[in-house]
């Protein structure tokens, strides 16, 4: 069954988070060297994270959670059979049988070794009428979709289920506009996760937020309502109506296969397998909820990932890994509501002692579980406020040894050192150790970003961000580099501390702030970084005397200097709406001027190969046409992409293009720390790809909804979602705030997206500060960026009614309106010189 290359086939059933996890780690450890590789999934689309899903209710695309794609693995040469269902296990003959979902065609194929990645099913109780209309589980997302329509036509919804899917279904219900209940028949919320008093806090913060909460509750039947499509009979309590029921009651391993090729199965279901995820086949092995370790099954995905870890090692000859249980935390944000759950929260170890802090008047709830000597943490719950949770989740999985009683904790962690173990695990959700961060920055990875992408490291549950960012730091320092973000050798300061001082002390010039703060004569970082801040606080020209000296090489010609040694010159055409007559007029001076021109992704022409002497020339034809100078050269404003919105679309729900256009005039003058890039969707098909820009915009029936850092290039990041349904001044209050905000306290060409990331507290953090004006600092942001508004000048413009400036223009000082040039010849626009022979 070598297929005639010497290698294996592998078969792996199943390409949810934990199958694709495990290709993911069987290429990284080189098994495509050894295995021809098959995978069957029965959903139309690739592996998604299905932890994620309340997303799409929030406006993230499916794209958004998308975790590969198929192209990913034809690179691959993995064969990615989707719609496809296994429907039978031959083990004497090493085969499955597979039917096409669509076609029901039947194959047959062979195998070497199996991996089943079955994953689990919805448990649905047996309450009569359950099947009805209008009845769903929360699992996929073509179930999304189907409770998302049937809520278009309803008013009511209840959710079957009080834990964490079912916590998640009813804020989806709630997003949907529907009057949402949640029974659940424990006597509290994430009865698994939380005690009574966290679940009793958990519930009252939910049914602030408008949802009722029924706990205690045993439903009997589903019946027709009166006042409603359904009506739900409890045991001892009252009936209620609703239109909409989601049953979100837990889950059962999906063993189907499992048990029809006589696999060993645990008494209450699931695959049985030992530590090295084998079944009771010596070719088959099993992994995440489908599978049973010790009779276990473990109903989160770190777990998943960790036995997928374990079988790509086995795979690939490494016989000393092997699946010894997974820390089952969790920190989540249900319904805006902080919670977090650690270890051994439900006090289960034997002599286990809870220290309790209850803040009814504060919401906070914080429980500590000791071991019986008080030396160590065995679990915690935290409501209301998780900010602890790393310090204690790394205490909890590092074994720590208190040396001070453990209820000092529930008022300050800070007491609590970090392991310096290599070997203890800093991210529990990718089990990366604090040795695999240090050995990524050995080998010259010195940025947070860089660092999570590679490692995974904080792109879990997000909780150990921190941590990441603290022993990076600390790494840095040892190997003697510079972490204390200073400008430079001759500033002790960061950019943030520059811009503060030169805002408070109005400092407008380098040599007041070079003789005042700084050192020495200055150098080609901190002389740009220092006209970057004049530029956003003052917004004077930047080639007027003082400012000129410190520009970098394309600010200083107010165009991009290109290989060849000419430069780009790119008017702004906003939203990408351009006359009939200026298209003429861009033509008519590229051919002119012998200019090659491109259209750009960012919806706008660019005219590429002018001599430096050409620049003002081309400059007064362009603005006597109407443009201006679309900032291209500078650390600022590009483009406000666009599609055509309402105007044209027969999709769109609001004017895209109008909002485009009114958002790049109002920003087209403001310097920042790196370039911005913008782009306003006019529904959430999203043609202008907002998502991928510092600030995305997307049209909804309810307003506009906003996104914050994203990013295209070498390092691609979606924005995050930062608030929906906006009116359009809030909007772009919002945005003034933010783009302030990003400008006071970024670093140096630091890009929107990695100053999100590495901002301390996040995207909460950010909201806290723009939206509830956490640091009272709003009105001064806006009155900043309404400055910046009024002083707007058209560098262009400003530079042709200025004889001094033009002079910088000129290609030799004693030929003022000659061009001297050596023979060339064009090559898609560049000047290529012409060689004489000898």
């Amino acid at each position: 069954m070598n297929n005639g290359m010497d290698k294996q086939h592998l078969i792996v059933i199943g390409n949810g988070m934990v199958g694709h996890h495990f290709i993911d780690q069987l290429v990284d450890k080189g098994g495509l060297a050894h295995y021809c590789i098959t995978v069957i999934g029965e959903e139309s689309v690739a592996a998604y994270d299905r932890v994620q899903l309340s997303a799409m209710f929030a406006d993230k695309s499916q794209q958004d959670l998308m975790l590969g794609d198929v192209s990913w693995y034809q690179n691959q040469g993995i064969d990615l059979r989707l719609g496809q269902q296994v429907v039978e296990i031959n083990r004497a003959q090493q085969t499955v049988n597979i039917r096409d979902v669509v076609t029901t065609e039947l194959i047959c194929l062979d195998y070497d070794k199996l991996v089943l990645a079955t994953g689990s099913t919805p448990f649905v109780p047996p309450i009569k009428g359950n099947d009805r209309q209008n009845c769903f589980v929360y699992r996929t997302v073509d179930d999304l979709a189907a409770i998302k329509n049937a809520c278009s036509q309803a008013k009511t919804g209840a959710v079957i289920g009080g834990g964490l899917l079912g916590l998640e279904a009813a804020n989806a219900l709630r997003l949907l506009g529907l009057e949402t209940h949640v029974v659940e028949f424990a006597p509290r919320l994430m009865p698994v996760q939380l005690d009574d008093l966290a679940g009793d806090l958990l519930a009252k913060k939910v049914t602030k937020l408008g949802v009722h909460i029924h706990t205690d509750m045993r439903t009997e039947k589903i019946t027709d309502g009166e006042t409603a499509t359904h009506r739900l009979w409890f045991e001892n309590d009252t009936p209620l109506d609703v239109d909409v029921i989601v049953f979100s009651a837990g889950i059962r391993p999906q063993d189907t296969l499992a048990r029809q090729c006589e696999l060993e199965i645990g008494e209450r279901g699931g695959i049985v397998i030992d530590d090295t995820c084998l079944t009771s086949d010596a070719n088959i092995y099993a992994i995440g909820e489908c599978a049973l370790w010790q009779a276990r099954i473990f109903g989160l995905v770190a777990p998943g990932y960790s036995m997928a870890r374990t079988v790509a090692s086995q795979l690939v000859n490494d016989t000393e890994a092997k699946f010894v249980g997974a820390d089952m935390s969790t920190k989540l944000k249900l319904l805006g509501i902080e919670v977090a759950s650690i270890g051994d929260a439900q006090m289960r170890t034997e002599g286990a002692k809870e220290v309790v802090l209850q803040d009814s008047a504060g919401g906070r709830y914080k429980k500590l579980v000791v071991n019986a000597d008080s030396t160590q943490i065995l679990g915690a719950i935290l409501v209301g406020d998780s900010s602890d949770y790393d310090a204690l989740l790394q205490c909890y999985l590092n074994q720590t040894i208190l040396t001070e009683h453990p209820a000092q904790l529930l008022f300050d962690t800070s007491m609590l050192a970090p392991s310096t173990d290599e070997n203890s695990v800093v991210c529990s959700c990718h089990n990366v150790t604090r040795g695999a961060l240090i050995s990524q920055v050995q080998q010259g990875c010195h940025e947070l970003g860089e660092i999570k992408q590679v490692t995974k490291a904080g792109t879990g549950c997000g909780g150990c961000s921190s941590m990441v960012k603290q022993i990076v730091d600390e790494q840095l320092a040892s190997m003697g580099m510079e972490v204390n973000n200073h400008v430079c050798q001759h500033f002790s300061y960061t950019r943030q501390e520059l811009f503060h001082l030169c805002q408070v002390e109005k400092i407008q010039d380098f040599e007041t702030l070079l003789s005042t703060h700084g050192k020495g004569l200055g150098c080609d970082i901190c002389k740009p970084t220092a006209a970057s801040i004049f530029a956003s606080l003052w917004n004077e020209h930047v080639l007027e005397s003082p400012y000129q000296p410190l520009q970098d090489s394309n600010d200083a010609f107010l165009a991009n200097i290109q290989k060849d040694g000419s430069y780009s010159v790119v008017p702004r055409v906003p939203g990408g709406e351009i006359t009939p007559d200026k298209l003429i007029t861009l033509g008519e001076v590229a051919k002119k001027y012998d200019l090659y021109t491109k259209i750009t992704g960012g919806q706008r022409v660019d005219l590429f190969g002018a001599q430096l002497s050409q620049l003002p020339d081309i400059w007064a034809e362009l603005i006597e046409a109407g443009f201006e100078t679309g900032h291209a050269y500078g650390k600022s404003l590009r483009t406000v992409k666009s599609c055509v919105g309402s105007t044209w679309c027969r999709y769109g729900v609001d004017d895209s293009m109008a909002l485009s256009i009114e958002l790049e005039n109002r920003y087209k003058g403001l310097r920042s720390p790196h370039k911005l890039k913008f782009a306003v969707s006019g529904c959430t098909r999203e043609c202008a790809e907002a998502q991928s820009k510092d600030i995305g915009i997307i049209a909804t029936e309810q307003g506009w909804n906003l996104y914050v850092g994203g990013n295209g290039g070498m390092r691609p990041r979606h924005g995050d979602l930062f608030a929906v349904d906006l009116d359009k001044s809030t909007l772009i209050a919002y945005i003034d705030r933010i783009l302030m905000f990003y400008v006071k306290t970024a670093d140096r060409l630091q890009r929107t997206s990695v100053w999100l990331e590495n901002l301390e507290g996040g995207l909460d953090y950010l909201k806290q500060v723009v939206i509830e004006d956490k640091l009272a600092i709003n009105t001064s942001l806006e009155q900043q960026m309404e400055h910046v508004i009024k002083s707007y000048q058209c560098e262009w413009k400003t530079t042709l009614s200025s004889e001094q400036k033009l002079n910088r223009f000129r290609q030799f000082v004693n030929l003022k309106d000659e061009e001297i040039s050596l023979p060339y010849q064009r090559i898609r626009g560049q000047r290529i010189p012409i060689k004489e022979e000898l």
